[in-house]
């Protein structure tokens, strides 16, 4: 081994703190950025390739079959920025009736002689293209479960068609729920009902402005009254991203924290380093070693603990991506999604040249010093410093440990500069972490709707294979539920809430559409924007409808797929982050005309003041049971696997953050007490005790400890105050202010006294460690 190698691994194997502090820091950095870069490259890669490889439609088109001509529609394909055009096609809004499975709800049928071509190939999963009437071809993504061979019965058209299931299909662009071939459609298209889908490729789609001209450009021709929906590809892409895209503002904020803290941990050791070894310095230059070996060496120093913090780092950020990765493995077909491996090597060579440069920076002092100038100096601190400090504290009626350990930081600026850094940043990790967790508290509220005491759960319906009846009805009747509960002593506020599905032109899929009977205003239902239903033909709708549709509060939307259309106004926009806004909440008045069959009936109860819920609950149950309903207490089941895994990998940076932190000031600490040993020594020799040598040490980093909580906290509330709206936005979500207000007075003091707890567990061992030091050997100390 060479001379400079030979000092490089001295150097390591006698700092052992130096070296663990720079491992974890950097261990810590690469985990959130492995995370991070992962989740910004894989969230995108499922549908993109899926979409190049399909060939998938930048924009579909809906028009009314009554009022479009198929032949002016085809037409539309030689307009100005169209590169290609596939239609039109027959569409219809059909309720399938699948043996012994239940209800399916309304989907999109699409007449297609084959799978296209050049837009919108529909991918086969299973089976094949339906070659004649009485075939039907499901998407893996429709209401009705695909499974090969089934015989779907559509009993609300004339004729009763039955057809059978041939194939197992995607749309990348999801164009529709299911095709048949042209033949069929006649038969699954009710009187007076019915459109025709057209589907472009555009020369220049990568923006909504371009789709919005592009579409302009395609329907300038035509009437405006033929275009009854329309959908981009950027909508369908968003979707598709949404779930690892809210990830990715979260792992950004730990990734920068742990990116910063990492140069300035590696700064502060190296300079440390640097300090506390100015005569070995001096030693090495004078046996032949040259400046730039000395800087090198130092570098070196730095970069082996980072090396081996890098690469637990990566492992790490592995395994954290995997339940990350799982929720997005099933988009668009993927099996199994991994790191991509140049996510990787771009951080691991961005983390470790950023470690040299700063370990770099820092070692150029070492290498600028003269021979004879580093052997004269010796360990102790200069004596100028701080006087002025000691003069202050000593006229405070303190103890003489407590005094001489506040004026320590006075001493060495620099040094409790640096450790005051390492503070702020775990400060403002754990302030970040506490906001998110009650942000995301609020969220699951809004989420679950669970302000009622008392719940009645939807009972499960039964349903017979293939009978002339639609299917049976629940046994439970809502009607006899409602009525036993309003006679029931304590009940307070009560509704109920039924689900029937329909379609919304321009979405494909099914829409929940939940009916409520009484006022449901206060069943947890979180506005963002607009009011609370209050009379029929009124809906309030969640965000992402709203960004889907092209629709703002004040706008209409028709509801189909039920007995007749029914055309609802928006009033308010609710937060919800179920079923990808595909949902639409308005009174049960509204959709009376239509007739709908709910499959969903639950029940919503708040007790009047002073009841007892668990008594009022077994006595709502006596008269439940014979209507075969359940009552029990609390709201809804709010739990998400996203919410868990959001708060579970904030636990976990958070804790490296903090213990990065503490690190950090336990090697400054540590530096301090062995520069201080024969000052420490002259103390005991006058007779301050081991609990006094301690309280000495641990005083020396409260001022640093309160200054850096004090600004830890509002800098972590602010972090807070961008990352979850952006976490919001990546999702489609508007997040209103009781989900970001979440900071209350009470809660941030002891964040601020966070700051001092992270200072007190750094400081712990090395004042243990001076407290059990001899009097005599600190005192024979060089």
């Amino acid at each position: 081994m060479s001379a400079l190698g030979t000092v490089v691994r001295s150097g390591v194997g006698r700092r052992r703190v130096q070296t663990l502090v720079i491992g974890l820091a950097t261990m810590m950095a690469v985990t959130a950025s492995v995370l991070g870069g992962s989740l910004l490259v894989v969230s995108g890669a499922p549908f993109d390739s899926a979409f190049a490889a399909r060939h998938g439609a930048h924009l579909s088109l809906q028009f009314d079959a009554g009022r479009a001509q198929a032949g002016r529609l085809s037409a539309s394909k030689d307009a100005e920025g169209v590169s290609s055009a596939a239609g039109p096609f027959r569409t219809a809004t059909v309720t399938p009736r699948p043996d012994g499975a239940g209800p399916g709800g309304p989907m999109t049928v699409a007449g297609r002689s084959d799978p296209g071509r050049d837009v919108d190939e529909v991918a086969l999963l299973d089976g094949r293209w339906p070659t004649h009437s009485g075939e039907i071809v499901l998407s893996a993504d429709s209401p009705v479960i695909p499974t090969m061979g089934r015989r779907i019965g559509f009993l609300d058209l004339p004729g009763d068609p039955t057809l059978t299931v041939v194939g197992v299909a995607r749309s990348v662009t999801r164009t529709a729920d299911a095709w048949v071939v042209p033949a069929q459609m006649p038969a699954l298209t009710a009187p007076g009902s019915g459109g025709y889908q057209m589907l472009y490729r555009f020369t220049d789609a990568g923006t909504a402005a371009q789709i919005t001209a592009g579409g302009r450009a395609v329907t300038a021709s035509l009437p405006a009254e033929w275009a009854v929906g329309e959908q981009s590809w950027l909508t369908v892409r968003e979707t598709a991203e949404r779930d690892t895209a809210l990830y990715v503002p979260f792992l950004i904020a730990f990734g920068a924290l742990g990116l910063v803290m990492s140069v300035l941990i590696v700064g502060n050791v190296v300079a440390s380093a640097v300090g506390t070894a100015t005569r070995r310095i001096g030693i090495l230059k004078a046996v032949g070693f040259t400046p730039a070996q000395v800087v090198r060496a130092h570098v070196g120093q730095a970069l082996i603990p980072a090396t081996a913090g890098t690469a637990l780092g990566v492992l790490a950020g592995h395994l954290l991506a995997v339940p990350v990765l799982a929720e997005t493995g099933e988009v668009y077909g993927i099996s199994s999604l991994a790191v991509t491996p140049w996510v990787d090597s771009a951080v691991i060579a961005g983390v470790l040249g950023l470690v040299a440069a700063t370990a770099w920076a820092s070692a150029r002092r070492a290498g600028r010093l003269r021979t004879v100038d580093a052997l004269a100096v010796g360990r102790a601190a200069s004596a100028g410093r701080g006087r002025r400090a000691v003069r202050l504290a000593g006229r405070l009626p303190l103890p003489q440990p407590v005094a001489l350990g506040l004026v320590r930081p006075f001493a060495r600026p620099a040094r409790a500069l640096a450790m005051g850094a390492a503070i702020l940043f775990g400060t403002v990790a754990v302030t970040f972490t506490v906001g998110m967790g009650a942000s995301l508290g609020e969220v699951m509220k809004a989420r679950a709707h669970d302000a009622a005491d008392v719940v009645v759960p939807a009972p499960m319906p039964e349903f017979e294979p293939r009978s002339p009846a639609p299917g049976k009805r629940p046994e439970a009747d809502p009607a006899a539920v409602a009525a036993a509960i309003g006679a029931a002593e304590g009940t307070g506020k009560h509704y109920s809430a039924a689900t029937v599905r329909a379609t919304v032109s321009g979405l494909t899929g099914t829409v929940d559409v939940t009916a409520f009977t009484g006022d449901a205003s206060w069943g947890g239902y979180t506005m963002v924007a607009g009011r609370w239903i209050d009379r029929p033909g009124e809906a309030v709708v969640p965000t992402p409808f709203l960004a889907a549709t092209g629709t703002r509060v004040g706008d209409t939307v028709t509801l189909n797929g039920l007995a007749e259309p029914v055309p609802v106004r928006i009033v308010g926009e609710v937060l919800d982050p179920r079923k990808a806004g595909k949902q639409v909440f308005t009174d049960a008045s509204t959709l009376a005309t239509a007739r709908p069959e709910p499959t969903e009936t639950s029940h919503h109860i708040a007790v009047t003041s002073g009841t007892d819920v668990a008594g009022y609950v077994d006595a709502l149950n006596k008269d439940l049971t014979p209507l075969k309903a359940t009552a029990r207490a609390g709201g809804l089941d709010g739990g998400s696997d996203m919410v868990v895994t959001l708060n579970a990998l904030s636990a976990i940076l958070t804790l490296m953050l903090v213990a990065v932190a503490a690190l950090g000031v336990l090697n400054g600490v540590l530096l301090d007490t062995r520069e201080r040993v024969r000052e420490i020594g002259v103390h005991k020799a006058l007779g301050m005790t081991p609990r006094q040598t301690i309280a000495m040490v641990l005083t020396s980093v409260v001022v640093t400890g309160l200054v850096a909580g004090a600004l830890g906290v509002p800098l972590g509330v602010a972090l807070h105050g961008w990352v979850l709206p952006a976490m919001g936005d990546s999702v489609g979500l508007r997040l209103p202010e009781s989900v970001l207000a979440v900071y209350r007075v009470a809660e941030l003091l002891p964040l601020v006294l966070g700051g001092l707890l992270i200072a007190a567990l750094g400081a712990l061992l090395p004042a243990g460690w001076a407290a059990r030091a001899r009097t005599a050997t600190a005192l024979r100390t060089e």
